[in-house]
């Protein structure tokens, strides 16, 4: 019986595996860019002009960068009988 836990968030991914009483580890990162969108009036004038940020765009590039790092993750999973996956944030719920 082949044991798998993930610890995973948006940056790493830790697979830890039990099989036969072997324990093996692997660590996975991700190619995720982390987006800071800038965009906004600086001025302290409230209701001033506003620049647009095209956020699908890069909302958009993040989901394509998750569906290659999550396919990386699988295929070493792919054997497992039982599966744990845990971690910070979102990314693991993501992943399920």
């Amino acid at each position: 019986m082949k044991k798998t836990g993930i610890w995973i968030d948006k940056d790493t991914a830790h697979i830890v595996t039990i099989e036969n009483e072997t324990e093996t580890m692997k660590t996975i990162n991700s190619e995720v860019e982390h987006f800071r969108i800038h965009g906004g009036y600086g001025g302290r004038a409230k209701g001033g002009p506003q620049d647009v940020v095209q956020d699908s765009k890069y909302l958009e590039r993040e989901k394509h960068q998750l569906k290659a790092y999550f396919k990386e993750i699988a295929n070493e999973i792919k054997n497992s009988d039982e599966l744990v996956v845990f971690g910070p944030a979102e990314t693991g719920e993501k992943f399920r």
